[in-house]
């Protein structure tokens, strides 16, 4: 099974540490974010990656290479100007391959066993998607979806339980069919469709979870993990 990191976004919320770097180059607990996922997805078993970017590209493919040092095959989807995600993910698709992946995105700190995701990858219907949601942070993170009692994913109602999807997900390659892989488009409103035609699973994962989305939580994913 392949994955995908993202890593395409500006970072602008990180301005003036991204000016010169991509953000998930970007240091914590002694090295850059995106390689916390690398060694968790090589130690999950996976060895196809395929990493987008747009700003700064360049440097993401210098700095990581062809991924051997982790055991790794990483291939590239750049994209020059910045796709946001759905774009950026079908952009992918002919390096992703006709099977379900896994998608992550670049810039958040989670302990989740990406291992647990893999037969539920296998098992997913034609168009369907399965998302890792955390309980609602305590900072904006985007949409309030919920979690139903059938493991069914959906936009969150007054009355609902909110949880925050963590940027941690596998989806079958049909979910992106009719996006144009040439336009920016976002993946919250193919999340809703999927959602009001039942095709979307998650589950909540319970352990670690920090989007990286600032210098003050850059700062607190360092602490993190050096403190192990």
């Amino acid at each position: 099974m392949k994955a995908m990191i993202l890593a395409a976004g500006r970072g602008e919320r990180m301005r003036p540490l991204t000016d010169h770097s991509p953000k998930p180059l970007l240091e914590a607990g002694g090295k850059p974010l995106i390689v916390w996922h690398l060694e968790r997805l090589a130690a999950a078993g996976i060895r196809d990656i395929v990493i987008n970017h747009a700003w700064l590209g360049e440097r993401l493919e210098a700095a990581l290479g062809d991924g051997a040092r982790w055991g790794l095959r990483i291939a590239y989807s750049a994209e020059g100007h910045a796709l946001e995600t759905a774009g950026g993910i079908a952009r992918a698709l002919p390096l992703l391959g006709d099977k379900p992946f896994l998608v992550v995105n670049g810039d958040v700190l989670c302990d989740y066993d990406f291992g647990r995701l893999l037969p539920l990858a296998r098992t997913l219907p034609a168009a369907g998607a399965h998302l890792v949601l955390v309980p609602k942070a305590g900072y904006p993170t985007g949409r309030d979806l919920t979690l139903r009692a059938n493991g069914r994913v959906e936009a969150c109602g007054d009355d609902d339980t909110p949880y925050t999807f963590c940027g941690i997900a596998a989806y079958h390659p049909a979910f992106f069919a009719g996006v144009d892989a040439a336009r920016p488009l976002p993946l919250l409103p193919l999340l809703l469709a999927g959602m009001a035609e039942g095709r979307v699973g998650g589950e909540c994962h319970g352990g670690r979870w920090l989007d990286v989305g600032t210098p003050e939580r850059l700062a607190e994913a360092d602490r993190l993990l050096r403190q192990g």
